[in-house]
């Protein structure tokens, strides 16, 4: 009877450790998709915003003040590389920009001002403004900001996945130890 608790014992602690194979497997796997992922996310949005060229305006300037532009000024001057400087230049820069055309009207109000009005020359330059601004805008914020925030979670993941997985192998290892001495 005691032989026999001891081999469901031994049996019970074997498949313990294959699962703990297992799921160091399976986290080295999760973790290196989304390494992958990071890596792609990142820089294919590095590479497009390199190609584009966008620069913020020399902090301080007149094209970006101190006073209007506070919280650009440690973008002054840069390219836009990254997802964070497309946020801050879509949202801080192009944003206020559009705010002014208008008196803070949108796209869609203009257009359908300008619609109602087709002869007003002022209400076609502002809506052709704002098409312009808000689509530049979008595209920053779409495959710029989404595209990086998606690859930055996705190295959180690939990190907490390699950690995740160095414990399963520990913890893996002293089954194997522990089955050993049994």
């Amino acid at each position: 009877m005691a032989k026999t608790v001891k081999s469901d014992r031994k049996t019970i602690d074997t498949v313990f450790v294959l699962l703990g194979a297992v799921a160091t497997l399976l986290l080295l796997a999760v973790g290196g998709l989304t390494w992958y992922g990071y890596n792609f996310a990142t820089g294919m949005v590095r590479d497009n915003l390199s190609a584009q060229k966008i620069f913020f305006p020399p902090a301080g300037s007149e094209a970006l003040p101190a006073v209007q532009y506070p919280d650009l000024q440690k973008y002054g001057g840069k390219q836009v590389v990254d997802g964070e400087m497309a946020k801050a230049y879509a949202n801080g820069y192009i944003g206020r920009h559009l705010e002014q055309i208008a008196a803070g009207k949108t796209y869609a109000e203009v257009s359908t001002a300008a619609m109602a009005d087709p002869t007003n020359a002022d209400l076609q330059k502002q809506k052709a403004a704002l098409f312009q601004g808000e689509t530049l805008r979008g595209l920053l914020l779409g495959s710029g900001y989404g595209y990086w925030t998606f690859g930055m979670i996705a190295k959180w993941v690939a990190l907490a996945s390699f950690v995740g997985a160095a414990l399963m192998a520990v913890l893996t290892f002293l089954g194997l130890g522990h089955l050993k001495r049994k």
